[in-house]
């Protein structure tokens, strides 16, 4: 690394201008990455809802579909507005009961279980059905224009719709997620470094590692709204501890040698070897948010993983270059640090590090047991502000007509229109069941079907399949709905063993099922792969285990909160933070860990060499930490989107936790266990021996 390290020193300029350049097609890329703003698309494709998705786009040309409220219209200017709106590109069909007034059949003669369903108050409904799935790039500029030709007197529901109104809230609070964490991360570095530029410095470095990284998703071909929300931010305080690092190690050089160049060599080794084990850790800990069968844990771990090593290669080649080409601004702008050291912390940790541990004992039940019954929603709407278009639509579809989740029941064409009847029958005898709608069912109140329109057969036959409608008063992904999804699919299969469930309702109930079962093996998945690291890092078994429980604990107390506070989390937020802490923390461990080890390996007893690592520590641990804090926490306060909102508030909590518990309980933890820690370390069993003597 020596080599490498002169060579930047040596062509600082041309790094520059190579960093500089690379640029243009990081901005390219990220320009060119498409967002995806439907978390339901990551669900495994072999999930039965999702092959009904797909029959509905193949079979029904259904992919996505809008409820439209009308108010005090008429019925020739329902029909009007129908045929304005087939005329938009991707639209299917878009039929309502002017279709069947239209016909000639009198209102009157509509049976009054179909009336209620679609006639209330001088309001109606309208289904307008689209081409291509719901998250489609064609389905949102079809729902864009719908809002367009539609009037004051119409409100446009639908998931497409929630998901467009994401896509605009998402976009217009990114850049201000940076600026708030950027300010807040130069605020805590101006007071913890000793120049006034240096911060500045050090920020436009990761700004670069930021887009190369963003730049390079393009290979991904799309990542989530919430990836591309939280990965800036994440990577700006997950990285940051690197870079200072760096210029920590250039500054103890430069005061051992008046050649700049070879000062900064020295640092790019230090550097290295020291954030090599580090990153990796965190590395791992994001790449095992893959292991989850809903794919948005791959599409942030890739994303995240993939950061962290930009952010490793740009502080050991693009920052070493940028401080050199500055270093007499950086001299010129030197002021004295304002962070203190911290010695009395010190002092009273390693003076009551048995009331420390004491104190560890207590609060890990009642900390352990909020994190088991913290809860968490499923309901995406739930995620967004009330006063958006498409939720206040959803909001009033459900008061006004009680659909509150309306699933698809595709059934065998071949299935006759009695046993059809029948099915619905038992259906709507289930609790908490509104209604049912079939093409059999309208036929058998006594609309014969040759009169109804060809728009509306076709919405409810294909050649191979027939639908139905089911509409549930009970309330997206709720304990409810989704006991009730599993005895509507109990009932459907005695009739027709091919029959399937589709629609929003089901959909969320398969997320709550993947969902638990993420969260359990997300986290053992990441706990196992740093514990492998960290043995072959640290060549000891004790000190992982050690390392991790403190780490653990740190997230038990973060998750628990919200239980003692009642507080209710959205599920992606539940599931990846654990490993988000435990990857991006565990660093401040490792720190301390390595003084340890090294100064015992000098010869010092426990006692010295335990402070000693603490002492030099705790500065650079409280310095990470803030940033992290920083990064995140700003973010948490503004976003209007909870799921981003909560996910930063419980980061940027987790960062302090993770920062006090390593500086207090893990320096208790080592003083306790030293001699296991000696007998269980590779280099370390001789001193155990030689105390023992």
């Amino acid at each position: 690394m020596r080599k490498i390290g002169e060579f930047i020193c040596k062509h600082s300029k041309l790094i520059l201008i190579i960093a500089l350049l690379l640029l243009i097609p990081s901005i390219i890329g990220m320009k060119a990455t498409r967002i995806n703003y439907d978390i339901l698309v990551y669900l495994p494709e072999d999930v039965e809802t999702i092959k009904g998705e797909n029959i509905l786009s193949d079979d029904f040309n259904m992919g996505g579909f809008s409820i439209v409220l009308l108010e005090n219209m008429e019925t020739k200017e329902i029909q009007k507005l129908e045929e304005k709106i087939r005329e938009i590109d991707n639209v299917e069909k878009a039929v309502s009961i002017a279709d069947v007034v239209g016909t000639g059949v009198p209102i009157e003669m509509i049976p009054d279980d179909i009336k209620e369903k679609v006639y209330k108050d001088n309001q109606t409904i309208m289904l307008v059905t689209f081409k291509d799935k719901i998250s489609a790039d064609t389905t949102m500029e079809a729902v864009k224009n719908l809002r367009k030709t539609v009037d004051e007197r119409c409100k446009v529901s639908g998931m497409t719709a929630t998901i467009l109104d994401t896509r605009s809230l998402s976009d217009s609070e990114v850049i201000v997620y940076v600026v708030i964490a950027v300010i807040l991360c130069l605020i805590i570095l101006q007071i913890a470094l000793d120049s006034y530029i240096a911060p500045v410095i050090l920020l436009l470095n990761i700004g670069i590692a930021i887009l190369y990284n963003m730049g390079t998703n393009i290979f991904l071909g799309e990542i989530s709204y919430i990836t591309k929300a939280i990965s800036a931010v994440l990577q700006l305080g997950v990285t940051m501890d690197f870079a200072i690092f760096l210029y920590h190690s250039y500054m103890q050089e430069k005061e051992k040698t008046k050649d700049i160049r070879e000062a900064m060599a020295t640092a790019i080794g230090k550097t290295f070897s020291s954030v090599l084990g580090s990153s990796l850790t965190t590395i791992a800990g994001f790449l095992a948010l893959c292991s989850m069968n809903l794919t948005l844990g791959k599409d942030i771990g890739i994303v995240m993983a993939k950061g962290v090593l930009f952010g490793v290669l740009t502080v050991v080649t693009v920052l070493p270059a940028m401080i050199l080409e500055l270093n007499g601004i950086i001299e010129k702008t030197k002021h004295k640090e304002i962070m203190p050291k911290f010695k009395a912390v010190k002092n009273f940790i390693m003076k009551h590090y048995v009331i420390i541990a004491i104190a560890f004992l207590i609060i890990l039940p009642i900390a352990f047991f909020g994190y088991q019954n913290t809860k968490v929603y499923y309901n995406l709407d739930k995620s967004l502000p009330r006063a958006l278009p498409s939720v206040t639509a959803n909001t009033e579809l459900k008061e006004k007509f009680g659909m509150v989740s309306t699933e698809l029941l595709l059934l065998n064409k071949d299935l006759p229109d009695y046993k059809v009847n029948e099915l619905l029958n038992e259906i709507e005898n289930l609790d908490g069941m509104e209604w049912t709608l079939s093409f059999s069912k309208i036929s058998d109140l006594g609309i014969p079907k040759q009169v109804l329109p060809d728009d509306l057969s076709k919405t409810f036959e294909s050649d191979k399949y027939q639908m139905a409608i089911i509409n549930s008063k009970y309330e997206m992904a709720t304990d409810e709905l989704n006991a009730q999804v599993e005895k509507v699919n109990e009932i459907i299969k005695k009739y027709d063993d091919t029959a399937i469930l589709a629609g929003e309702g089901p959909l969320m109930t398969d997320l709550v099922q993947i969902s638990d079962h993420d969260f359990n093996s997300v986290n053992t998945v990441s706990i196992a792969i740093i514990f492998i690291i960290m043995i072959i890092v640290l060549k000891s078994i004790s000190l992982p285990v050690i390392l991790i429980s403190v780490i653990e604990f740190a997230i038990f107390i973060n998750m628990g909160i919200p239980y003692y506070t009642n507080t209710i989390l959205p599920f992606v937020a539940s599931i990846v933070i654990g490993t988000i802490q435990l990857g991006a923390t565990i660093d401040y461990a490792i720190l301390i860990t390595n003084k340890y080890i090294r100064s015992r390996k000098e010869g010092k007893d426990k006692k010295e060499a335990i402070g000693e690592a603490l002492g030099t520590s705790i500065q650079s641990i409280v310095i990470s930490g803030l940033c992290f804090f920083g990064a995140t926490f700003g973010v948490g306060v503004y976003s209007k989107i909870e799921m981003i909102g909560s996910l930063c508030n419980l980061m940027s909590r987790g960062a302090i936790i993770s920062m006090i518990c390593v500086i207090m309980v893990l320096p208790s933890f080592l003083m306790i266990f030293d001699k296991l820690i000696c007998k269980t370390t590779i280099g370390m069993t001789k001193i155990y021996r030689k105390e023992v003597k």
